[in-house]
């Protein structure tokens, strides 16, 4: 089971739960357009090639550092399932996607102030049993998972791919694919794992 706490642990080749939701429960995506923002900066992040910006500043580069298993995002909140290869990784890359984000979305709809509750929660996971778990957990987070766009189920149940996205390491967890998408359709067991994820994000 992962530890119960906010970031209070840093540490290198582990896997972490994120998670962060709009202020006041308000929508951090008003639109289509906000979400495929959001993952442009995971993958400016992400990707295997360095990014600059208009006046060629290099932008942070952690491929390599950390991978993005899975993420699912949703109006007020989203959740994301990282590996940390090098410690520190999992900081400078929710730093870099909430600011750049917040400054997105404020300049986009004239607003001020924080757009997030608070600081990213992240949980350390500790087993493959949880880990698992934890990442259907994620993908089965909206109603109509199996056709929902902004997550990362389309890599897991179709023949997308990219270099921001590593599904590897959960499906090098089962026996093939079709094994895994088996696990998520498998709603009864994933019924008496809820609670229990639930309970985890509230004491985070």
């Amino acid at each position: 089971m992962p530890a119960r706490n906010v970031v209070k642990e840093d540490i290198l080749e582990s896997y972490y739960h994120i998670y962060a939701r709009g202020v006041n429960r308000s929508s951090i995506f008003n639109h289509d357009k906000d979400y495929v923002v959001f993952m442009s900066l995971l993958k400016r992040y992400l990707s295997t090639e360095v990014a600059t910006n208009e006046n060629g500043i290099v932008y942070p580069h952690l491929y390599g550092q950390v991978e993005l298993l899975a993420f699912c995002l949703l109006s007020n909140h989203f959740h994301l399932l990282i590996y940390q290869q090098e410690e520190g990784a999992m900081q400078q890359l929710m730093r870099a996607v909430m600011t750049s984000y917040s400054m997105y979305f404020n300049k986009t709809y004239r607003r001020s102030g924080p757009l997030f509750e608070s600081r990213y929660r992240a949980s350390h996971i500790d087993s493959d049993r949880y880990l698992t778990h934890i990442s259907r957990y994620i993908h089965l987070n909206p109603d109509k998972w199996q056709t929902y766009k902004y997550s990362s189920i389309p890599f897991y149940t179709d023949n997308y791919s990219a270099e921001w996205l590593r599904p590897e390491k959960i499906f090098g967890l089962f026996s093939s694919k079709y094994e895994y998408l088996e696990f998520l359709a498998d709603y009864e067991d994933y019924k008496a794992t809820l609670e229990d994820t639930k309970r985890e994000l509230a004491n985070n």
